[in-house]
């Protein structure tokens, strides 16, 4: 892309991230980090980005410039967000935000016309230089987005973002980027305003070029009349910002500050002007970046970011993956082949032992795909491409090339063992077996197989297209590079896995399953149900238990309940609440019976209704008696205490894993960081007093466990 127009460069500074080249009067500056794979932009590149300033301003040839990145894929993906992690006050948070909105305002007053040539992510500070010049042409390449995802986490743009936006592509539009994160594909930011002009790369710097040549572009506004009508006047703004606030304070509950104070900044600059709408900007940047929110936002996005960069295991490289197996073709396996063929976009074989498994697994892929083309967000042809990777067979046919088979059939240990065989008997000597089981140890599944060192777990949550945790569970004889393999694949399907240990549950039922009994013990003592629901809502996760059973399966539930207290303890024992529901026929969503009433058509804008003879089925009388806090707290600290105990034995390798695992897997609340990033900033010794006065006002199960005791004597903690 940068070799399309013949320049004579300046001589760049060695170590320079920026290098401004000369063709026929126009400037092309090119933004290109060393060393990295993507350009993000630090507070150490303000003297840089001035000298450049300088030597542009004495420059009297040049008539127009033009900012592009010397990275093939990428314009630029952002701050920095690194250089938080030394601000130990909100004063020094916002100095760095007036520091960029500094540099991007001359980059807005130069006299010069300026344009910004953007392929690949346009993200965060990214956009905000992008929207500081005075006109954007971008490449119409799939890899291009343009978004202002700071809101992620906990935090708002802070470089003029909040400014600029809403003049670029209108008020709502602006509100619903920059409070959801979205990103636009580079055909929606043509649309919206967002960019002038959209050209294939190989000829974007030709474009940006003759546009630069043409002087400063006008607004590129392109709202619609109606939007225009409401947005432009007082009264229309303050619907627009009511309706807002309305929407932000139902989804956040009140656990996220960032898009509130993001919503009074954006005001400020419609009601006081460009320039106290910068302070106010600079002023909420600082403060939301000392919040307890944005940390364990910026920890779980560490946490992940390093995650993506560990290839190996134990030392060993992933097998190659040319093709891939599923067994079963049910929710979970068409779920399974479907990432398989679209995010990994490797070539899937499902075999059923029927033609109606292979059928429901194909159409299930054609319906989600199907509601991608109709939202523009797929082609047609994309489509069918990506079908055409998904195959099916009644027999093993197309299994001898396979190198990892996943099996996704119904939980029973001698059906589990007899895939093994078969795989083993049909399948090349290096193909990996990866069983998608939520409660039989794999151990026990790799006994009598020919080459036990390739058989493990591979843990999916369902929906697996939505669902983004994958547990990967080695046996004590799974080779490293099984491990290293199944790795691989999961984050080519988009997954985020860990590597938890062989053991009942696993790590995210084995957490989940004291929530859920206590939630069932709240309703035993004549907690209402949607009671129970919202006070775990409020709390922060993304549903309740009660609807998180229904949603999952109270026959799941009850299914791996036994097998945790046959083999972890009494501690494990559910209450007597899931055999009663399974002898009335209640499995839940899938059937239509649980907790709630599913076969009504639905009112709009109205919760699912309670189903009210469950209470007379358990012989309750539905009362809320409790205070909410202490509804979601005996949930979650048992979750807290189960995980302290899971992370001393070696059920996941890190607080860190354990974090993720609990985020990803079940929605523990993001913005308290997991359950061991919230008890390190809650303190171990706080943890502890809430667990001893929770044991003696609701029983022994409260006492916090031996892991939890040592660390507060030792003065320790988890981060």
């Amino acid at each position: 892309m940068k070799d399309v127009i013949q320049s004579t460069p300046t001589e760049q500074p060695q170590g320079s991230a920026f290098r401004l080249d000369e063709q026929d009067g126009i400037g092309i500056i090119t933004m290109d980090v060393p060393g990295e794979r993507m350009n993000t932009l630090r507070d150490s590149f303000v003297e840089e980005i001035n000298s450049l300033l300088a030597d542009i301003k004495a420059n009297k040839a040049l008539t127009g410039l033009v900012v592009c990145s010397g990275k093939p894929d990428s314009f630029i993906a952002g701050a920095d967000v690194n250089m938080l992690a030394a601000c130990t006050r909100a004063e020094q948070a916002e100095a760095l935000s007036k520091a960029g909105q500094d540099i991007f305002n001359q980059l807005g007053e130069l006299e010069l016309p300026l344009i910004a040539a953007i392929h690949g992510p346009c993200l965060g500070g990214g956009l905000e230089l992008a929207m500081a010049c005075h006109g954007r042409v971008c490449s119409d390449d799939a890899k291009t987005r343009l978004g202002l995802p700071e809101v992620q986490l906990g935090l708002i743009p802070g470089s003029g973002g909040t400014q600029r936006l809403p003049k670029l592509v209108g008020l709502t539009k602006s509100l619903d980027m920059m409070l959801t994160g979205k990103q636009l594909r580079a055909k929606q930011a043509l649309k919206a305003g967002l960019v002038d002009d959209m050209v294939p790369a190989s000829i974007l710097l030709d474009t940006a070029v003759a546009m630069a040549r043409k002087g400063k572009p006008s607004s590129s506004a392109k709202r619609a009349l109606s939007t225009r009508a409401l947005e432009d006047n007082p009264l229309g703004r303050k619907l627009v910002f009511d309706k807002a606030l309305s929407t932000v304070t139902a989804k956040t509950r009140g656990n996220y500050p960032a898009p509130k104070k993001l919503l009074d900044v954006v005001k400020v600059g419609f009601e006081q002007g460009i320039k106290q709408g910068l302070a106010a900007e600079a002023r909420a940047f600082g403060e939301l970046v000392m919040s307890p929110e944005s940390g364990a936002l910026r920890q779980l996005f560490f946490a992940t970011t390093e995650m993506k960069k560990e290839t190996q295991w134990q030392g060993a490289s992933p097998a190659t993956l040319e093709h891939i197996g599923v067994l079963g073709g049910g929710l979970m396996g068409g779920g399974i082949a479907f990432v398989s063929a679209t995010k990994a976009q490797l070539p899937v074989r499902i075999k059923d032992i029927s033609h109606k498994g292979i059928n429901q697994a194909m159409a299930n892929a054609h319906g989600l795909l199907a509601t991608k083309v109709r939202k523009r967000h797929l082609r047609d042809t994309e489509m069918k491409q990506q079908l055409s990777r998904i195959t099916g067979t009644l027999n093993y046919s197309g299994f001898e090339r396979v190198d990892m088979v996943v099996e996704a059939v119904f939980e029973d240990i001698e059906v589990k063992r007899n895939m093994v065989a078969e795989v083993e008997a049909h399948c090349p000597s290096h193909t990996v077996f990866a069983t998608n089981t939520s409660s039989l140890p794999i151990h026990q599944i790799a006994e009598g197989a020919a080459r036990p060192e390739q058989i493990l777990g591979l843990h999916y949550f369902s929906p697996v297209d939505k669902m983004p945790l994958a547990e990967i569970i080695p046996h004590a004889d799974t080779s490293a590079t099984a491990v290293a393999s199944a790795l691989k694949l999961a984050r080519a399907q988009g997954k985020t896995p860990i590597v938890v240990k062989d053991s009942a549950g696993f790590y995210v039922n084995r957490i989940l399953a004291p929530y859920l009994n206590e939630a069932a013990r709240l309703l035993l003592e004549g907690e209402p149900i949607e009671v129970i629901d919202n006070a775990l809502v409020d709390y922060g996760f993304p549903v309740g238990p009660m609807t998180l059973l229904d949603e999952v399966g109270i026959d799941v539930a009850a299914k791996i309940s036994p097998i945790l207290t046959q083999e972890l303890g009494e501690r494990f024992k559910a209450p007597d609440v899931f055999s009663t529901l399974l002898d009335d026929d209640r499995h839940g969503k899938k059937n239509g019976r649980g907790f709630y009433r599913y076969n009504e058509k639905k009112r709009s804008n109205k919760a699912k209704p309670v189903d009210e003879s469950l209470y007379k089925l358990l012989n309750i009388k539905a009362q809320s008696q409790l205070p909410a806090q202490d509804l979601a707290e005996r949930c979650v600290l048992l979750m807290l205490n189960e995980a302290a105990i899971a992370l001393d034995e070696g059920v996941v390798n890190s607080a860190r894993d354990g974090d993720v695992g609990a985020v990803f897997g079940i929605g523990f609340p993001p913005f308290a960081g997991g359950p061991f990033f919230y008890m390190h900033q809650l303190g171990i010794p706080t943890v502890i007093d809430k667990m001893q006065e929770y044991s003696r006002k609701y029983g022994e199960r409260f006492a916090p466990c031996e892991p939890l005791r040592r660390l507060a004597e030792a003065g320790k903690s988890y981060y």
